[in-house]
């Protein structure tokens, strides 16, 4: 059983190198735009079901892990900043305040899909602007929803995280995945080291 995880992400490469399986990362190519009146939860889950459906049919016999994150706050989706200026705006904005990132994941086979949309509460520090212009120099978080990488530095804007999986906020829940990639009869704590070719 070939895996492939449809995305061109290295966060979630890195991710998926936790679990000692080896893969193949191709990226799906498809449009990520929000449909009009599109809840967060509903635009992660769709765009994961999108990208995982883009590889698996172009992948006959492949087992196919889709993910995206969406970051939510006051029931709208924040994205990715792509300059300084954006991210300089967007942290601001969540100072002090909270912010719901929804990892949704969908596992395919292409005959065969289950999906799941796993939810991260962070409350965010009340920063200053002299936290925020330090941060953005050092990390340039960029391409990152909502302008904080967790897995590093980002996690000192924090207050608090809630998540049922704490990998979530990295953009690929590990413990929703394993149990998903089981119910496909892979189980990452009995599959040999390096297997799925």
């Amino acid at each position: 059983m070939r895996l492939i995880l449809a995305s061109s992400s290295p966060y979630r490469q890195d991710m998926l190198k936790r679990l000692g399986l080896s893969f193949t990362a191709i990226s799906p190519e498809i449009d990520e735009s929000p449909l009009p009146g599109e809840s967060p939860a509903a635009l992660a889950v769709r765009l994961s079901r999108a990208k995982a459906g883009a590889i698996a049919a172009r992948h006959p016999g492949a087992l196919v892990i889709g993910s995206d994150q969406v970051a939510s706050f006051d029931g709208r989706c924040i994205g990715k900043p792509g300059s300084h200026d954006n991210a300089v705006a967007q942290l601001r904005m969540l100072s002090g305040r909270s912010v719901e990132f929804h990892s949704a994941l969908c596992v395919s086979n292409g005959q065969k899909e289950i999906t799941e949309d796993i939810v991260t509460l962070c409350h965010f520090r009340m920063l200053d602007d002299a936290e925020i212009q330090n941060y953005l120099e050092r990390e340039r978080p960029y391409d990152t929803a909502g302008s904080a990488k967790a897995e590093s530095l980002g996690i000192a804007l924090m207050e608090s995280m809630r998540s049922d999986d704490p990998t979530a906020i990295i953009g690929l829940p590990l413990i929703a995945l394993s149990r998903m990639l089981r119910t496909f009869g892979l189980n990452p704590l009995l599959a040999p080291a390096g297997a799925c070719a």
